[in-house]
């Protein structure tokens, strides 16, 4: 089978260094049942959702917590919800299933091949430390043709993202996301959508998607 990689990826290990190198399991020991994106950045979301999700499909919510943004009249065969904290998975209403996992020590997923249609990375990817391994696992179980949409804003925890995310700016996280999908490999091209609020004051809203190939 060809590689569909980009070649030579254009990362450094300082690149994925983080201000609190501590397990992620410690920091995350407590729950945060908080919102990571104002209410119209939420709307966003799930608006876009709803028009790029199937009815009755196949759902991983990646990085998952308390809240997952699906939209309210759209349902799915399952939700299957991977965080970090067992307590937020157990709020979220939509997940169908959950699991406690730690990426950053075990990139690979507890999932069979081409099980899911859709997978999303809701406003918390710059926290990944291995992401071409992770993206690697994306595209594995995903189906054929299935969706990868991967949201982020301005708002992070400091001292757990990653070094180049904290270095670059909104337009630039949109082309650092697209490398993730091309040096990962088992893509489609990356394509980028700024869905923040025109003329409204509020926090920034981006997404980059691609289909597996």
């Amino acid at each position: 089978m060809a590689d569909d990689r980009a070649p030579d990826p254009p990362f450094k290990p300082e690149h994925f260094v983080r201000h609190d190198s501590a397990d992620d399991a410690e920091f995350y020991v407590q729950e945060r049942m908080v919102q990571h994106i104002d209410n119209a950045g939420r709307g966003a979301l799930a608006a876009f959702y709803a028009e790029h999700l199937p009815a009755g499909g196949r759902i991983l919510d990646l990085m998952s917590s308390w809240v997952s943004h699906l939209p309210a009249d759209i349902e799915f065969a399952n939700v299957a919800g991977l965080g970090m904290n067992r307590a937020e998975l157990e709020a979220n209403p939509r997940l169908t299933e959950a699991r406690v996992h730690d990426l950053n020590a075990d990139p690979r997923l507890p999932y069979g091949d081409g099980i899911f249609d859709v997978c999303l990375i809701a406003l918390s990817v710059q926290y990944l430390i291995r992401p071409l391994e992770v993206f690697a696992e994306i595209a594995r179980v995903l189906a054929p043709g299935g969706l990868c949409i991967v949201s982020f804003s301005n708002r992070c925890f400091p001292t757990k993202a990653v070094a180049i995310w904290l270095e670059l700016g909104d337009a630039e996280h949109a082309g650092l996301v697209g490398a993730y999908f091309c040096h990962a490999g088992g893509f489609s091209e990356p394509v980028g959508l700024n869905l923040s609020a025109s003329g409204v004051l509020g926090d920034p809203l981006l997404v980059v998607t691609a289909n597996k190939i």
